[in-house]
Parts: C-alpha cells; structure tokens; sequence
C-alpha cells in the first residue's frame, strides 16, 4: 500500500516553512495522541503517520531527499537515505510538541542552574516622632553570607566543582513516561548542573554560611505604617556566587499618648471644661514641635473640630505638610460638693426662666421626638 504524501498528512504546503511545519505538528499531535483517543486505533495510526511525517518535514536533509525522491529518499529498505519507523524515537520527538509548555530544552545542557539569594524581611517598630522626623538606626539580623573559604563555590580551596556526570552539567534530565518525555530536575545534582567532590570545610558544600550581621537603617522623614525601605543585596546570598537577595524594612507605628496620624493629618482630642465651652476661652495644645495657641469661641459644643494647618505630617512623597484637627471634647465636672450643686441648680432655673434658648441641640431634638409620636399615633 503507497504512503500519503508527508505534505497532506501534516496539512501543509510544499513550500512551508520550518514553523508552519513544526506548528501544524503540535496541532495534529495534540488531536490524534493516544492518550487523548483511548482505544481509538484510527487516531493511533493517524498519529503514528503525522510522527513519521513531521520527523522527515524536520530534518533539512531527509526533507531535501524526500522532495526529490519520494518515500524512496528517505525509506532504507528502498535503499534511500535512512528513515526507520522502527527505530523513531517517538517520545522524544512527542516531547518537542511540549518542550515549551514544560519550558524543556532538546539536545545539550544549558550549565549550572545557581539561583539569587532568597529576599529577607525585617519588621522595625518606630514611635510617631522617630517616623515624621526621620531618623537612623541599627537593625541586627541573622543570614546566609557567601562562604569567605571558597567565594561561595562550595569546593575545598585548590578544587572546584565539576559537571554532574548524569545531567551532563544541564541541571535537568529527561524521562520518559510511556508516550511522553518528561524534562525534570536532575536527582543527582539537584538543579546546579555541578557536583563538589571534595567539599568546603567551613561550608560543608553550601557555599554559604549562617552569620548575624549589622546593618545601619535610614529612615527618610514622612514615613508611614506599611511603608517599607528596600536595602539592595542585604537578603540572602545567593547559591554557589550567584547575586544575593534584598532586605525589606517593613515599618509599624507604635501608637502615641496624644496624636493620632491619618496619611498627612495628625489628630488629637482636647477636654475642655464646661465654663470654657459656654464662655470661651483660649488653651495651649501640643504640636510635634512646639505648642500653639486654639481659640476656644463662646458656645462651643463637645465634638467640635478646629484646624491648624500646616502643623501636620510632611509627606515622604512631596513637599505637602497635612494639618493637625483638634477635636474639643466638653468635660462634665465630677465629685461636686453641696454648694456646687446648689450653684448649678440655681443657674438651671435661670436658664428655663430666660425666653432665649439655650440648648438648641436639645430643642431640636425634642422637636423631632414629638413629630415622630405624632406620625405613629396617625
């Protein structure tokens, strides 16, 4: 029986180039492979030609051979150039369909596989002050340094490591699972493509050590909770010379006495006494840096939110400074003696006595309590 033209089992033109060839290979493969078909002989025979037709279409030679001659330039047993179904590896070439998927690699190693040194964190607790002035300190934290005896190569000084006799140096090794050729990391060297045979006394192989080292932190003024300083190559080192990690300073704010921060704006709350609120008055209140004066207005209510600007936060990020809200809170006298209590019940009855209100919150609010039992009694 004649075989198909290699051409119209791949679906292609005479004329198609390696990609279009090797494209319409991944299509067809992907849809007649027998995992996909159990049971299905017919789309195993049919995988089995687009195999043999994508290995000849591949080869620059054999595809040379078969525009000239037919199957008979690339069929052995019809004296031509040496194809051999039987001898096809058919899980190696299956594995060129995936070997970007599986981010495999056909034919030699690419060397060792080193890998950068693992990031570290370090959490730094501030106070308020320490945050917006900014400040420096020294933080101590423990990590893998490069071996000072062999610069982090892992082999006794007058040595070296050597390529691994099974991956061949690549740090992967192919295996095959019935149809398919699987790409994994080499057992026996474990990724680095080398192995150390006669290893580093002071790091037993590793390249690195564990040590404590001190550094020296800067903390730009502004900083907030969350914010974080990045320290270049303070992380860990990396495997066998390769570049180490970063050092993340995450910073926390410890909470303050008086002040509260919100982005740029400092709050704080200020007791005022009960003759300040109805007369009025003026009071000393903190800043950062100083302490300023807030004019208390006659009739203050509890609650009430007075601004200073400008006596906030400078930003980190820009040359904007937040403001400082002083929220009054009216402080109710306690522990009153016999004739302070005479005295305060005495200027009650003036004050129902005086055709003015003196309570407009609570005349308000009593206004809206008696519209609304008159709207249930309807």
């Amino acid at each position: 029986m004649s075989k198909r033209d290699y051409y119209e089992t791949l679906e292609v033109s005479k004329n198609a180039s390696d990609a279009e060839i090797k494209k319409a290979y991944r299509k067809l493969a992907m849809k007649y492979h027998p995992d996909r078909n159990a049971g299905d002989n017919a789309a195993e025979e049919k995988f089995k030609d687009v195999k043999e037709a994508y290995e000849v279409l591949s080869d620059s030679k054999k595809r040379a051979a078969y525009d000239q001659f037919g199957h008979a330039g690339v069929d052995p047993s019809m004296g031509g150039a040496g194809f051999s179904q039987g001898n096809a590896n058919f899980s190696d070439i299956f594995g060129d369909v995936f070997g970007d998927i599986f981010g495999g690699t056909r034919g030699g190693g690419s060397g060792s596989r080193s890998r950068r040194g693992s990031d570290l964190r370090y959490n730094l607790e501030l106070t308020l002050e320490q945050a917006i002035n900014g400040t420096s300190t020294k933080i101590r934290i423990p990590t893998l340094v490069t071996c000072s005896s062999c610069q982090g190569s892992g082999a006794k000084k007058g040595s070296k490591p050597t390529n691994c006799p099974s991956c061949k140096g690549a740090g992967q090794v192919r295996m095959q699972q019935g149809f398919f050729s699987i790409q994994q990391t080499c057992p026996t060297c474990h990724g680095s493509g080398t192995i150390i045979k006669d290893p580093c006394n002071s790091c037993r192989g590793q390249g690195r050590i564990e040590e404590y080292k001190t550094l020296s932190v800067k903390i730009p003024p502004g900083v907030d909770q969350g914010d974080r300083i990045r320290l270049s190559g303070e992380g860990e080192a990396g495997e066998h010379g390769s570049p180490p990690g970063d050092l993340y300073v995450h910073i926390s704010i410890k909470e303050h006495p008086i002040f509260v921060r919100d982005g740029q704006n400092l709050f704080c709350e200020v007791p005022i006494s009960f003759t300040t609120a109805a007369l009025g008055g003026e009071l000393e209140v903190p800043t950062l840096d100083s302490r300023v004066k807030l004019k208390i207005p006659e009739g203050t209510q509890t609650g009430k939110l007075f601004r200073l600007r400008g006596k906030g936060v400078k930003s980190v990020r820009g040359r904007e400074v937040g403001d400082l809200l002083c929220r009054v809170i009216v402080e109710t006298p306690v522990h009153l003696s016999d004739e302070q209590k005479n005295i305060l019940r005495q200027f009650e009855q003036t004050l129902h006595a005086s055709d003015k209100s003196h309570n407009p919150q609570a005349s308000s609010w009593l206004d809206g309590v008696k519209n609304f039992f008159e709207n249930l009694a309807k």
